[in-house]
């Protein structure tokens, strides 16, 4: 069996067929997922399929690229929506300096995610892009005043960023740019992480793995990241699926089995 850490079930290309997103994710073998958050705004619509369907799991935070849309979501907010019975995760927050955007707004949404991550104990999902630096030094400081569960999802960044996050506790989630030809440095990271530290995700519908790559991602097509994991650590894609799953459990620790 395997989890999907990271999808976005309520994006209007899953949204479409959702239905069959789902039998096809338990046709292979896919046992739950979490439909992230990138709109506080939008939580009820997150939490309602995750209300919907006892395979899904929901996060609340504000996406980066919204941070400027959304100044008022303070951590308080995000404490209140997060104590929905469905919800596990705070997040997606972080930076994002791949795109012009009100960086500033971004940190201080970083940091009130962080904040709500701390007195929930739920883990904060990251979102990482062209920033490693930054969300490092974020990170090492945040820690300072008090220790938080987080994972780096979707990992695109460098070793350091991941070796980093890795000495604070951290998770590193993998999805299917694993599987791309020029994804060197993320392969290494993949091998090198504690294996009680990764996790694999889709971040459906974008970044379709090899075989699937340019066409719409889903959930059931994380298989082919956690065969390359497999591959990549010299071990069994049952094997993956037992350690990712243990792990995904661990660190988002308010799922329960289905």
């Amino acid at each position: 069996m395997l989890i999907d850490s990271h999808c976005h079930l309520d994006f209007p290309e899953l949204a479409a067929d959702r239905a069959g997103v789902l039998a096809r994710a338990k046709a292979n073998g896919i046992s739950g997922m979490v439909t992230i958050s990138t709109r506080v705004k939008r939580f009820d619509e997150i939490r309602a399929i995750a209300e919907a369907h006892p395979e899904v799991w929901c996060s609340v935070g504000t996406h980066p690229h919204h941070a400027h849309e959304e100044p008022g979501i303070e951590t308080a907010d995000l404490v209140r929506l997060a104590a929905h019975p469905r919800c596990v995760a705070i997040g997606e927050a972080g930076l994002d300096y791949h795109y012009e955007g009100d960086y500033p707004a971004q940190a201080t949404g970083f940091r009130r995610h962080i904040a709500a991550a701390r007195e929930t104990g739920l883990p904060l999902v990251i979102h990482a892009r062209q920033a490693d630096d930054d969300i490092a030094n974020i990170l090492e400081e945040e820690t300072g005043q008090g220790a938080f569960p987080f994972v780096l999802h979707c990992f695109s960044s460098g070793i350091e960023l991941a070796r980093r996050g890795l000495a604070l506790g951290g998770y590193i989630s993998f999805s299917g740019i694993l599987t791309f030809k020029n994804a060197a440095v993320i392969q290494q990271a993949a091998s090198e992480a504690p294996a009680d530290r990764i996790l694999v995700e889709t971040d459906a519908p974008y970044l379709a793995p090899i075989p699937h790559r340019g066409g719409t991602n889903e959930p059931s097509y994380v298989r082919h990241t956690a065969q390359k994991l497999a591959e990549l650590r010299g071990v069994s894609l049952e094997a993956i699926g037992e350690q990712t799953t243990a792990n995904f459990f661990r660190l988002f620790s308010k799922a329960r089995p289905v």
